[in-house]
């Protein structure tokens, strides 16, 4: 099965060279969401807790336009810009999520446009 590229299915505007999802033998790789408008590529800047719900969404989206579930979602890479943030955004990825919890590595790192957070995920769909 050759690998199959996944849109979010409300982004309108380039926001990069990178697909929103690869999917390949059940196996979908979804890039770095963040807090953005994708009907116009910018960033929606708010609380750690608003931004981290926001990019939680976006990723949802991506999994669904494959064909699954939050549920389907097995590990999230998340950068934050402030580590000192963590317990806020900890609390609201936590409130995203229902049953067992997707693997996670949480790092601090220098993110573009003032964005507070970056979230990747693996998943296994069907």
């Amino acid at each position: 099965m050759p690998k199959q590229e996944i849109k979010h299915p409300d982004k309108s505007v380039s926001t990069g060279a990178y697909s929103a999802g690869v999917l390949k033998n059940g196996l979908l790789f979804v890039s770095g969401q963040g807090p953005l408008d994708l009907a116009t590529g910018e960033v929606k800047h708010g609380t750690i807790e608003e931004e981290t719900l926001l990019t939680l969404e976006h990723v949802k989206k991506v999994v669904e336009a494959a064909g699954g579930t939050i549920d389907d979602i097995m590990k999230c890479t998340v950068h934050l810009k402030d580590i000192n943030d963590f317990d806020r955004y900890n609390a609201a990825y936590a409130s995203f999520f229902k049953g067992i919890l997707p693997a996670r590595t949480t790092v601090q790192s220098v993110l573009s446009d003032g964005i507070k957070i970056e979230i990747d995920a693996i998943a296994l769909i069907g």
